[in-house]
């Protein structure tokens, strides 16, 4: 028989341990059920492990810069102490026993397993491990956070290859001599970068007409310029036929081929949403993503946060219907989910931060389209620091509302909140021109462009 409980979460991600966690605080009897780590990709493979490679990295290139600003130093890159915080300080070894301990003490209930629906309510998990079949009943609600998986592309060759995942990547105890990376996206440039300042030879092959193509032209240019000096080669618009393996790789594509050590593959993610049982209650398990309700609802008693919702494969978007979703499960009022202002962040050197649409978006949705421009060195925090880069403003013509905030300097990403408020609000830049910034802060960018595409006169810096 079944047992009967209030809620079964089905993936234990961001999105799944904070619905999960809080309903049990509510008193709720909670199963969480995971066939991996409690916390999911970000904690383990994703956010934190990542951001730890490239703040090392980036301290060994502000030590190289010494020279410009303070005199001399010499730097030596030496991956281990890296390794080292990541083992200890994010992942414990890659053990979630801190994560399953701080869901239990809120009195929910975790399996390791495999679930997958059987029914309206009904859940079965198959034990990691032992093979056990626990069928769970759930009457208040089903949530679906099972994530996502790095996508592989067919190229003839790669698949048997001892190719790398970010998962593979970010487990590794010394920076390999030589590594392709296999995309031009957010984790492939990040990852690429910060093991070239390691001192790996690095060549990153996408298929794309630039860098972060998603993004504006100029943002794609700023990075492609800052690979070059880090010694990046970079090929797009490559269209990849074969990959090969023997003491190394070699990745063939029209026009030449790349060899290193190792292989990158960050070629996008995917959902598994076959293996959820979405055609016992009505869903197509072959769709490529969820299609949730405002109130993240998918199904009658099923709700679905994260990267299968396709709105984004963000922490910040999963942690963001997650609050919705909880909500909802309690049966309590407020707002439902809208998705015009998701914010998106890359973590290279210079760092992108952009909210809303690109200029070329904007046009193709018949916009009459205004952008301005603004260069970050013309402020005096910019001078101080001797870093530079650009925010561009998309806006509808005549003093309609901001379409776009798109960013490109280091640290950036802390100024991406305030760009998403604008756009939110559908603020004009006429009203945005009156707003007080700081002196001197990069935050003063935002005033200036709105000030320029306002059309009154620019403060002196």
């Amino acid at each position: 028989m079944a047992e009967t409980v209030d809620v079964v979460v089905i993936g234990m991600g961001p999105g799944g341990e904070e619905v999960a966690g809080r309903l049990a605080e509510a008193g709720l009897a909670v199963v969480g059920v995971d066939r991996r780590l409690l916390g999911g990709e970000c904690p383990y493979y994703g956010c934190i492990p990542s951001k730890m490679i490239i703040r090392g990295s980036n301290a060994l290139a502000e030590g190289r810069r010494a020279s410009i600003l303070a005199g001399h130093a010499a730097v030596e890159p030496d991956f281990a102490p890296v390794a080292k915080r990541i083992r200890d300080e994010a992942t414990d070894n890659w053990d979630d026993k801190v994560a399953v301990d701080r869901f239990e003490a809120k009195g929910g209930r975790f399996i390791r397993g495999h679930g997958r629906l059987t029914g309206p309510g009904s859940v079965t998990v198959t034990v990691r491990g032992t093979g056990e079949r626990i069928e769970l009943a759930a009457r208040r609600a089903v949530v679906l956070n099972t994530g996502t998986d790095p996508a592989v592309p067919p190229i003839p060759g790669l698949a048997g290859s001892p190719y790398w995942t970010n998962r593979d990547i970010l487990t590794v105890e010394k920076a390999p001599e030589s590594l392709i990376v296999l995309g031009g996206g957010a984790i492939g440039c990040e990852l690429a970068q910060a093991f070239a300042r390691f001192g790996t030879r690095v060549s990153v092959v996408g298929s794309a007409p630039r860098l972060l193509n998603y993004e504006e032209p100029e943002s794609g240019a700023l990075i492609e310029a800052a690979f070059a000096e880090d010694g990046i080669e970079v090929h797009n618009n490559a269209n990849v036929t074969s990959v090969s393996y023997g003491d190394g790789f070699t990745l063939n594509f029209d026009g030449g081929e790349v060899e290193a050590q190792h292989l990158l593959v960050a070629t996008g993610r995917r959902t598994t949403l076959d293996q959820l049982g979405l055609d016992t209650i009505g869903l197509d398990p072959k769709a490529r993503a969820l299609d949730p309700d405002e109130h993240l609802r998918v199904a009658e008693g099923v709700w679905a946060v994260g990267d299968i919702t396709g709105k984004g494969a963000f922490t910040h978007m999963s942690m963001y219907q997650a609050t919705i979703a909880i909500r909802d499960i309690l049966g309590e009022p407020g707002h439902g989910a809208e998705y015009h202002a998701v914010p998106r962040v890359t973590f290279t050197d210079p760092e992108v931060g952009s909210v809303g649409i690109t200029e070329a978006q904007a046009r193709d949705r018949g916009y009459e389209v205004e952008t301005k421009k603004f260069n970050f060195s013309v402020l005096a925090k910019a001078n101080i620091v001797g870093e530079d880069g650009i925010i561009k403003v998309v806006a509808e013509k005549g003093g309609g509302p901001v379409l776009g905030v798109h960013m490109i300097r280091p640290h950036v990403t802390e100024l991406v909140a305030e760009a998403s408020l604008i756009y939110n609000w559908e603020a004009t830049a006429g009203d945005l021109a009156a707003l007080i910034h700081p002196h001197p802060t990069l935050s003063e960018a935002l005033g200036e462009v709105f000030l320029s595409l306002a059309g009154k006169p620019l403060h002196s810096m």
